[in-house]
């Protein structure tokens, strides 16, 4: 991660803190040009698509120059901070402050690889390499068919290219088909995949062409300007960022089904109250989603199908023998869905803690990249904003959300009779490629049934 310029002053790089991500922005610096460093010490803060995180310098020294300013987003592998590491000494000279600095050249040995650092991974070869071409300064006699035909797709006229395919690709019952409708193939435009002719382009290269039509005038209305003070443009970056890729590909990729049960919990408020008196729940926060974390766990014990993935390059369904449970959470940098690991092996005490833990650690927002990691199933509450329902959106990779409204006092049929009793709604939102309607269902019954009957937590449990 650290490359010597000189033997006298060295390059922190902006590391990977969290597997796979290429880029941070710089939030705070803790430190300034003339600052002794040790090694180990945290020098500035930075907030990466998935939580903010504080890096530590790897050795000692004084600061020589910080290569960005705070709120600049930086690219994993450039150069952020210099630090003379022989303050003093004569020798060296200082490294021009650039604030994108070329790559640096090969080295000729050293272990290949991320090499681990203090916080995350150093910049993978893979990630800042090119491939080497296959013979010096030849192209591929495809690569160059296949740019020829982009740019006639593209309406850009091109001029032939020494080397390319004579002939046009097409299988041979496409050739068939276009000798007897009479088609030049050279003439047809391929939207195969690698530039291959396909049978509808032969038929398309034969259907007529349609007459233009004169397009309708336009009498578009000026737009009424709008002054600054009228709206409030808001960079959108970070763990916001993240988190709108993150839906969009979860809303998009797993077909959503979302199944609502509304349901008496006046026994479990009561087991709450009775509990935080319990000598044995003392000092952790006991509150409804604490019983609601655990019916739902008993509910994913009695059906293990739901607690699964979807491996879309193997064409698997990963069934997972442990439950990491998410708790979404609102922070002020945004929606962060922290998990407790091995939540199923937690007795109500330690499910407690940490709960209390993750829920306190989110919002002051020390929540590392590990922590939002593995995630299998999610809990979202909503009834803390007194909404009855949602339907929520899956988090990536993960197979089933349950949505936990707000417990409200309500006319209801208890033992033949109208009574006032707490209740609330719960929704469960589940990726139907792996989880059916059935399935599904059972999960949410048995989640209802325990809050209704908190006993089931012990003859189900």
């Amino acid at each position: 991660m650290t490359a010597d310029t000189s033997a006298r002053y060295r390059e922190f790089k902006m590391p990977d803190v969290g597997e796979g991500l290429t880029e941070a922005e710089i939030l705070k610096w803790y430190v300034q040009p003339g600052d002794t460093v040790v090694d180990g010490q945290v020098v500035c803060e930075v907030e990466t698509a998935k939580a903010a995180v504080e890096l530590p310098i790897p050795y000692d020294g004084v600061v020589h120059a910080l290569r960005f300013d705070e709120g600049t987003t930086v690219d994993v592998g450039a150069s952020i901070i210099t630090v003379d590491v022989a303050p003093g000494s004569d020798e060296g000279t200082a490294p021009a402050a650039a604030p994108a600095p070329a790559p640096a050249a090969e080295p000729a040995a050293g272990p290949k690889g991320r090499q681990p650092v203090l916080v995350g991974y150093g910049v993978s070869e893979a990630s800042t390499k090119r491939r080497p071409r296959r013979g010096a300064g030849a192209v591929p006699e495809q690569a160059a068919a296949a740019a020829a035909i982009q740019a006639e797709m593209n309406g850009v006229a091109s001029a032939p290219v020494a080397g390319t395919l004579s002939r046009p690709l097409a299988k041979p019952p496409v050739r068939k088909l276009a000798k007897d409708l009479g088609v030049d193939l050279t003439t047809v435009t391929p939207t195969g995949p690698d530039g291959i002719i396909t049978r509808e382009d032969v038929h398309a290269a034969t259907a007529p062409a349609p007459e233009a039509e004169a397009p309708a005038p336009v009498t578009d209305a000026p737009a009424a300007p709008v002054t600054a003070s009228r709206e409030t443009r808001i960079p959108v970056k970070g763990v916001r960022k993240a988190t709108a890729a993150a839906m969009v590909g979860s809303a998009f990729t797993a077909p959503h089904v979302t199944e609502f049960v509304t349901v008496d919990v006046t026994r479990t408020m009561k087991l709450v109250e009775e509990l935080k008196s319990d000598k044995d729940m003392a000092g952790v926060r006991v509150n409804p989603l604490l019983l609601v974390a655990k019916a739902l766990l008993v509910a994913v014990k009695r059906h293990p199908e739901v607690n699964a993935a979807w491996d879309e390059a193997a064409q698997e369904i990963v069934v997972k023998h442990y439950v990491n449970l998410g708790i979404a959470a609102a922070t002020p940098r945004g929606l962060l869905v922290p998990n407790i690991k091995d939540a199923h092996d937690l007795t109500l005490p330690q499910l407690a803690r940490s709960l209390g833990e993750l829920v306190s650690t989110a919002r002051e927002g020390k929540t590392t990249p590990a922590a939002m990691q593995g995630g299998t199933v999610t809990i979202t509450n909503v009834g803390v904003f007194g909404v009855d329902t949602g339907t929520p959106i899956l988090n990536p990779g993960e197979s089933a959300i349950l949505a936990v409204g707000a417990i409200k006092l309500q006319p209801w049929v208890h033992k033949g009779k109208v009574k006032p009793r707490q209740v609330t709604t719960l929704a469960l939102s589940f990726d139907h490629r792996l989880v059916d309607g059935e399935l599904g269902s059972k999960v949410l019954a048995d989640t209802a049934a325990i809050l209704e009957q908190p006993k089931r937590l012990i003859t189900w449990g």
